[in-house]
């Protein structure tokens, strides 16, 4: 990742919530064989209280070609992104960029029980079903759902480091990332509102420090 200093966060809290807000994460492990990747949804394991966890489950033989648990891996959680024009800067400045909201998580992943990987899976479904109408879950039909949860493997990753980037036009004038921010909420091609939202929590950088 990018290592410039004002878009770079060390704040666990920040990269906790960036997480929880999207949830879909994109494991990626160097292998005997190579680079691998594999995506699946992630929740924080809230039964760490210190630091970061994540527990997840992986399709078989995902597992095995990920080699899960024998090394380091990454984990990166994709936050809102977006392209951003120079036609909403000043006259003079015609350079676009690309904000996001990224994070890398490192840590050598832990294989669940069975009975672990169930409760990891009961909690996804859970979550993700909260919103609906009439939520399901599967342990409705837990001796079905325990069948086919035997096609899957659990996994606890404890983030042993991070890198966190958060750049959101901070090096910009206020009233240039205001612009941004209407551009970005407006309808057209680069609608983009909850890049507008993250933009609208970060404050620009001091003058003194642009």
């Amino acid at each position: 990742m990018l290592q410039t200093e004002h878009f770079i966060t060390t704040d666990e809290t920040e990269v906790k919530r960036l997480v929880r807000e999207n949830p879909w994460g994109t494991f990626v492990a160097n292998t005997s064989q190579g680079i691998v990747a594999s995506h699946y949804p992630v929740l924080l394991d809230n039964s760490d209280t210190e630091g970061i966890s994540i527990v997840s489950h992986v399709g078989k033989p995902d597992d095995q070609n990920l080699e899960l648990g024998e090394r380091e891996m990454m984990l990166i959680i994709q936050g809102p992104h977006g392209y951003v024009s120079p036609g909403w800067y000043d006259p003079d400045d015609i350079i676009p960029t690309w904000n996001h909201v990224t994070a890398h998580l490192y840590g050598v992943p832990e294989l669940l029980s069975p009975a672990e990987n169930y409760e990891v899976l009961t909690r996804l479904v859970d979550t993700f079903e909260a919103p609906m109408p009439e939520p399901q879950s599967i342990s409705t039909q837990e001796e079905f759902t325990r069948g086919v949860a035997q096609g899957t493997v659990g996994l606890r990753m404890r983030i042993t480091r991070f890198e966190a980037r958060l750049k959101l036009s901070q090096n910009k004038s206020p009233e240039v990332r205001s612009n941004i921010v209407n551009g970005l909420r407006a309808s057209g091609p680069y609608s983009q509102p909850a890049l507008a939202d993250e933009m609208a929590r970060v404050p620009a950088l001091s003058e003194e420090n642009l």
